[in-house]
């Protein structure tokens, strides 16, 4: 009985902690996800996950991780943003989360792909509209994050209590 509360404060945590790292990209948060899948599946007794709810986990956490990279590609290209304008757009997510949390996610990248578009001689309106592109990449993945982590979590506790 005990294990068992301990068991699903952990999971609890766990899914907790995946949604932090929308805000916090440090924090693995499919890591988070299966920590929590896999605490239920080998600590508690009932645990008895099906192979397609896992099947369906390992899909949905490949998506999980490649949404942030296509959104984040999409808009900064469909912007007429750089190469380097994606890549300074997420190292600046990840760097802005440290500096002015949460905020710094939304500023950081926004100005740093300001600027690199500046230094590869675009114009300003040019620059301006590629950082807007990375803004708008930033925001659409983690949208994209948020839908398919509740969708994961939403499955996992049907298959854990049905």
């Amino acid at each position: 009985m005990a294990l068992d509360i301990i068991a699903w404060i952990i999971i609890a945590v766990a899914f907790i902690a995946s949604f932090a790292g929308i805000i916090y990209p440090v924090i693995p948060s499919p890591l988070m996800l299966w920590i929590g899948f896999l605490v239920f599946q080998f600590m508690l007794s009932d645990g008895d996950l099906s192979v397609i709810f896992w099947i369906a986990m390992v899909i949905l956490t490949v998506i999980l991780i490649i949404s942030d990279i296509i959104a984040n590609s999409y808009f900064v290209k469909k912007f007429g943003g750089s190469k380097w304008g994606e890549r300074i757009a997420a190292i600046g997510v990840i760097v802005g989360s440290f500096i002015i949390p949460p905020l710094g996610i939304i500023v950081v990248p926004f100005v740093a792909v300001l600027v690199t578009e500046l230094v590869q001689k675009r114009t300003p309106r040019e620059a301006i509209y590629s950082s807007i592109g990375s803004l708008l990449g930033f925001l659409g993945g983690s949208i994209a994050k948020i839908v398919i982590q509740l969708i994961m979590i939403v499955w996992f506790l049907i298959a854990a209590f049905v």
